[in-house]
């Protein structure tokens, strides 16, 4: 006869507390962290998968796996904070081509975080991921571009992505509107009449 743990039999209750939490996909993965909350689900996963993270990252090099150690390593997030090595994973899913990468160390570099400041480092990253469809991006390169950093060849691109932008966030909307306009003033007439081409032509 099982033994009862507060009226549980114990082989059950054991059976609950080794519940084992199963590792994201990689689309998953890529939703969390277009979502900024895949640290959040690490820690509450009480840090059980940090060794397949690691695996996934350093030894089979998925982009979308090397961004989240990245990530973790940088800001010490169920591990020892090693920020050199969180950049240089982050970097490695850039490499990769993968947006939040790029994006983030074009926020990164644009801002000092972690990294000296470098805005031309920081248009390079985010035109990267800006060409990639990357809405946070667009923005922000946007907002360099009216700063006076980057080229003014690259500013059609810029409104182009912008001008075709779709999104549900009020924020998001005014933010757009705002680059458009400022942009505009940039940019001759004409460019601007092509950059207001569809996506599609």
């Amino acid at each position: 006869m099982a033994l009862m743990l507060l009226g549980i039999p114990v082989a059950l209750a054991q059976q609950e507390e080794l519940k084992a939490v199963q590792l994201y996909s990689q689309d998953e993965l890529i939703r969390m962290i277009n979502d900024n909350t895949h640290l959040d689900r690490v820690v509450t996963d009480e840090c059980q998968l940090v060794q397949d993270i690691e695996a996934r990252a350093e030894t089979m090099m998925i982009p979308a796996y090397q961004f989240l150690w990245g990530d973790m390593l940088a800001w010490g997030v169920c591990v020892k904070a090693e920020p050199e090595r969180g950049v240089h994973f982050m970097r490695e899913a850039a490499l990769q081509g993968l947006p939040p990468a790029l994006e983030q160390l074009g926020r990164y570099y644009a801002k000092g975080t972690l990294v000296q400041q470098d805005r031309d480092k920081a248009v390079m990253f985010l035109r990267e991921a800006a060409g990639l469809g990357n809405l946070k991006a667009q923005i922000q390169l946007a907002e360099l571009f009216i700063q006076g950093y980057g080229s003014p060849y690259d500013y059609q691109d810029a409104y182009h992505w912008l001008h075709n932008a779709i999104t549900d966030d009020k924020q998001t909307h005014q933010k757009i509107a705002h680059c458009l306009t400022e942009l505009e003033k940039l940019m001759h007439p004409k460019a601007v009449r092509q950059a207001k081409r569809s996506l599609d032509s």
